[in-house]
């Protein structure tokens, strides 16, 4: 104990050597949560409910405080991902030439991506997570998502294998490792989920380090194009963490 406490003085003496905490885009959550290095973080939610999406603006975000980051993403070619957080960084619709010269001057050599669609075997994601941080030392790898990784929902040892797998990769080599995943069909979509929601087996949110739950308020939405009442105060999606191993808030 005494050798960590000294780790620990020399921490607090010298912080630029602390452990490196990344923040969300939003304000409101800094103190109440953080991505460290060496963590797995899983965000879960039903189709359509922006997973992608979130993780795209999360990406810039991080993006801007520094970091170096990497998308696989099994079911878009990376003209398609960029073009989405083309329109979350220009804040339009539409955009230009212009608008893509500068997306690339200022994420050009901070954004990798991984040009694979369909299938993709665990061994080959662990070295794609290892190679991108020896070789680029990329800070955050995004993998969209455990279904294409494990083929089968119902392969329960197999996504145990694949999420040990990766909370190993992350610990040895200090990358924060970001995996999207699908949670079972609820009996609404206007049904809230939660962590014990994931799709397969439950070693996937025991094993991570955070869960974050993305829920689209399609109710809201149907209400509004059906131009009929709703509550403004209800939002219009939400992110819910269910679980942060090494923070002190949850439940936000």
């Amino acid at each position: 104990a005494a050798d960590v406490v000294d780790e620990m003085i020399e921490q607090l003496r010298q912080p630029e050597k602390a452990e490196k905490e990344w923040l969300m885009p939003w304000p409101k959550l800094k103190g109440d949560f953080a991505f460290r290095s060496g963590e797995v973080t899983v965000w879960a939610g039903s189709n359509g409910s922006g997973k992608s999406l979130i993780t795209g603006q999360v990406a810039l975000s991080l993006m801007d405080q520094g970091a170096k980051i990497c998308i696989a993403s099994f079911e878009m070619k990376p003209q398609r991902t960029v073009a989405r957080m083309m329109r979350q960084f220009s804040n339009r619709m539409g955009y230009g030439e212009t608008d893509l010269r500068k997306f690339a001057d200022r994420y050009g050599e901070r954004l990798f991506l991984f040009d694979q669609q369909g299938m993709c075997p665990t061994d080959q994601i662990i070295n794609l997570c290892r190679f991108t941080r020896d070789r680029f030392q990329v800070d955050h790898c995004f993998i969209d998502s455990l279904m294409k990784v494990v083929r089968g929902e119902d392969d329960y040892n197999a996504q145990k294998d694949a999420v040990d797998a990766l909370t190993a990769a992350a610990r040895d080599t200090g990358q924060h490792i970001h995996l999207v995943h699908h949670i079972r069909k609820l009996k609404s979509d206007e049904d809230v989920p939660g962590k014990f929601d994931l799709r397969g087996s439950s070693s996937v949110s025991d094993q991570v380090d955070n869960v974050l739950i993305v829920w689209r308020n399609k109710g809201k939405e149907k209400a509004i194009q059906d131009g009929k009442l709703y509550d403004p105060a209800h939002p219009d999606a939400m992110v819910i963490c269910e679980k942060q191993r090494n923070g002190e808030a949850e439940d936000w």
